[in-house]
């Protein structure tokens, strides 16, 4: 607590290695807070200055600690093929209203291995013709890879934009077998 008699925010944060390059991933009491792409030091420094922005403290390195333990077994085991879904706890206050609400019924709707339109997922919430709502929900995801923006694509059979690149969204759509696995 802090002196006032409050509960303070805890964040702390860890970068692991997979197979779409250093993953920085943040986690609160509540469950993981965001997963970010390319965690390169200038990524991971805007990145860490916004959550203590938006989330009221100052994150602290810990890639011990048990809040995100679970989340990087479980990201190791689907990098390497042995997991395809997660049982986390998220932290969802980073995104709100239509955006949480498409995000979720992502994540528990559209399995490993399969692809939704933006036009077809405004539709499953109740939104149909909000195609480019989604798009700006997917875009501001706070947790990629666990919550599957990835696995978006448009109507008209094109793989659409994303925001960790098109390489990264090719790189795991190959790896839930949706795409072939590039030659080189």
């Amino acid at each position: 607590m802090d002196s006032k008699g409050r509960y303070e925010q805890r964040v702390v944060w860890a970068v692991v290695d997979t197979g779409i390059g250093p993953l920085l991933l943040a986690a609160t009491g509540q469950g993981l807070v965001n997963v970010v792409f390319h965690a390169t030091a200038e990524v991971r420094g805007k990145a860490l200055e916004r959550l203590a922005s938006r989330l009221g403290a100052e994150p602290v390195e810990e890639p011990g600690s048990p809040l995100l333990a679970e989340a990087i077994r479980q990201l190791d085991a689907y990098f390497a093929g042995e997991r395809h879904s997660f049982e986390l706890p998220l932290d969802w206050s980073l995104i709100s209203g239509f955006n949480r609400e498409v995000l979720r019924e992502l994540a528990t709707t559209v399995p490993f291995g399969t692809v939704v339109g933006y036009g077809d997922l405004a539709g499953r919430v109740g939104q149909p013709g909000a195609a480019q709502a989604v798009g700006m929900a997917m875009g501001a995801n706070p947790l990629p890879v666990v919550v599957p923006c990835h696995r978006v694509v448009e109507s008209g059979g094109g793989i659409g934009g994303f925001g960790g690149g098109l390489e990264t969204k090719r790189r795991l759509l190959a790896l839930e077998g949706v795409l072939p696995e590039p030659l080189f």
